[in-house]
């Protein structure tokens, strides 16, 4: 499925080179679900953007389903099955819950067929389907959105940084559930444990480097050592 090659990042910063990722490697498997952790400012975020082309890597190689994307853009590697969901979600003014499901899934839903997405991330779809997605909905409202509109797209890889950002426990239980169900390839990056826990690999990050990965058990020490001090405890 995907695989990242010795991928490093570096930026100037007041005439120095400051490395943001330093030869960061591993493989995802198709249907995994696969948890990015690790303290604020240990690349999580940057490492999702460059996968899904939004940054560019200064070295490394990507390569999804064999074949080697590190120079596609993020409209080519969208175009190829690659989904991404923001930490602060786009607003779209203008446009409804439902004409984003339907640009998304590039066919015209039904209603029901609509309302189905939004009840999968614990909405309420009779009263979202036909909201404008603007500054009336609060964070936690736009995250879950975002997510539904993910799910119209059925890429092949779903990438999501910091999916618990603003939500409720009842509306994050859905999101739990909906991410055990692993029919689709899931980078998630996050801090939150009950995520962690039900990954089938967890990557560290520390300092822009992969310091363990593996299931929670064999992470499990790193996690509750110095590196992750944000996980959240149930």
């Amino acid at each position: 499925m995907l695989k990242i090659e010795n991928i490093s990042y570096e930026i100037k910063q007041n005439n120095e080179v400051k490395h943001i990722l330093k030869n960061v490697s591993f493989e995802i498997k198709e249907d995994d679900l696969v948890v990015i952790t690790g303290p604020n400012g240990s690349g999580k975020s940057t490492l999702g953007k460059i996968i899904m082309g939004i940054l560019k890597p200064t070295s490394g190689k990507i390569f999804f389903n064999g074949v080697d994307v590190t120079e596609f853009d993020i409209t080519q590697r969208a175009n190829l099955g690659f989904g991404y969901a923001f930490q602060t979600p786009v607003v779209f003014k203008g446009l409804t819950v439902k004409d984003l499901i339907d640009i998304s899934s590039q066919k015209e839903n039904t209603i029901i067929s609509a309302c189905e997405y939004l009840s999968r991330v614990g909405l309420c779809a009779r009263e979202y389907v036909n909201r404008e997605l603007d500054s009336k909905l609060s964070g936690g409202e736009l995250k879950r959105i975002e997510l539904a509109i993910l799910l119209a797209k059925n890429s092949e890889l779903n990438i999501c940084d910091e999916p618990e950002a603003g939500i409720d426990l009842w509306s994050f239980d859905a999101f739990v559930r909906l991410f055990s169900e692993k029919t689709k390839t899931y980078l998630i990056i996050s801090h939150q444990k009950r995520l962690i826990e039900i990954a089938d690999k967890v990557i560290v990050l520390k300092n822009g480097e992969v310091e363990k990965s593996g299931d929670f058990n064999s992470v499990k020490k790193y996690l509750f050592a110095t590196t992750c001090d944000r996980l959240e405890e149930d």
